[in-house]
């Protein structure tokens, strides 16, 4: 997979993450499938338990099914993913 700053307007749901770091230790790394997404939160299934993670105060690294990894800022995913598509995105790079 190409990695382009179009990534954050990616669905989540279903994919695994990795909750690198966190304000809230409970959460720094966890591990596991997305299975649900709000505005402000990721809920993650690590080892049959789960986790809401909140996005603005977390970095994540998400595993694609092409076996790519990124690194995405919590603050970039902020907001509902119907709203993401919406975003302007600015490049980087």
């Amino acid at each position: 997979m190409k990695v382009t700053p179009e990534i954050i307007c990616h669905e989540f749901i279903g994919m695994e993450a990795k909750v690198d770091k966190s304000t809230n230790v409970e959460c720094a790394g966890s591990w596991g499938k997305i299975i649900d997404e709000t505005r402000n939160t990721f809920i993650i299934l690590d080892k049959g338990r789960r986790k809401i993670v909140a996005k603005s105060s977390s970095v994540f690294y998400f595993a694609f099914s092409d076996g790519t990894v990124v690194e995405v800022d919590g603050k970039l995913v902020t907001g509902r993913p119907e709203d993401r598509l919406k975003k302007n995105i600015r490049r980087l790079w």
